[in-house]
């Protein structure tokens, strides 16, 4: 069973999933996005116990109520992919290449996995259906439309992720409603750990993460982008979400005075090419101080723009730290 929030959609994502496949809890902390480094973030280590349950209500305020342990899951979006990762559990079919990440299951395991037919856009329902599951778990925004095509076949369970502390919270929810609460708080306490590490030696190098696959990139805000909200405890991250408005200039990268820059090209059926080699073709991406220092780093937008879990922003941390040394 479940009940839909009645918080409000994220709007930056349903502008995302339209040009791309980019988008992009049970104790949620409540630190608060900001522009600059906090050298005195607060982020705690500490994690609470996690109690297995039937029923749980997320931190979008959906309650998902199932009648026994889900052991076949089906995902429709990489985050659910992380968070079973973390959890010892692999699913019974996916949509996502995530679980290909070396990090993950690795190329030969992953193709042991069911492939749900369709895309992140359009899964098929029928093919969804065809490996039984007992739960599946998909984006609000673009899933929530199967709902009723699911209903009374398998309970679907439709995640909103808007900052690191919401994918802690859905971590800490399925570890709940799969009993595998040691799992579950074991990563929560090695993904709080890194970034408590990475918290308390803040850069004073400015950083922008952009995405896309031409001009008419975006660039991740903290408020609206999980991997964005992990910034403002590690660098000088100087952007705040501005909803759906068109496409972002470089001219207004530029007046930042970025310092580094990570880049997350997204295929979308279009000419093949990196993000940034395309920007070259604007004479004022020579302009950017990380262009001109070589501070431009593509990174795999597998783990920075669709992973979005504990295991997934770990990675990003180590990435992120690394760069903004």
């Amino acid at each position: 069973m479940l009940r839909a929030p009645s918080k409000y959609v994220r709007s930056w994502l349903a502008a995302a999933v339209v040009g791309s496949v980019l988008v992009g809890c049970g104790s949620p902390a409540q630190e608060p996005a900001t522009g600059k480094a906090r050298p005195d973030a607060k982020t705690e280590v500490t994690v609470e116990p996690i109690r297995a349950a039937t029923e749980i209500t997320d931190v979008n305020g959906v309650e998902v109520s199932l009648r026994k342990r889900p052991e076949r899951i089906v995902c429709l979006f990489a985050l659910c992919d992380d968070i079973l990762t973390e959890l010892g559990v692999v699913p019974a079919a996916t949509n996502s290449a995530l679980l290909a990440h070396p990090a993950f299951l690795g190329e030969e395991r992953a193709k042991k996995v069911g492939v749900v037919p369709g895309g992140f856009i359009a899964p098929e329902v029928e093919a969804i259906l065809s490996h039984k599951p007992d739960l599946v778990i998909g984006l609000g925004d673009t899933h929530g439309k199967l709902a009723p095509a699911l209903k009374g076949a398998t309970t679907f369970w439709a995640m909103q992720p808007e900052t690191w502390q919401d994918s802690v919270g859905y971590l800490r929810d399925t570890a709940a409603l799969t009993g595998r609460t040691a799992e579950g708080e074991k990563a929560e306490r090695a993904f709080r750990a890194k970034l408590v590490k990475a918290e308390k030696a803040p850069s004073g190098k400015t950083a922008l993460i952009i995405y896309g696959s031409d001009e008419n990139f975006g660039v991740a805000a903290p408020e609206a982008d999980v991997t964005a909200s992990l910034f403002p405890g590690i660098a000088d991250y100087p952007w705040k979400s501005r909803g759906v408005e068109g496409a972002y200039s470089l001219e207004e990268i530029l007046a930042e005075g970025v310092d580094v820059l990570f880049v997350e090209t997204m295929s979308f059926g279009g000419p093949d090419g990196k993000l940034s080699e395309k920007l070259t073709k604007n004479p004022l991406w020579s302009k950017i101080p990380a262009v001109e220092n070589g501070d431009v780093h593509e990174v795999n937008p597998e783990v920075w723009a669709k992973g979005r879990g504990t295991r997934s922003m770990g990675l990003v941390l180590d990435e992120a730290t690394a760069a903004l040394r």
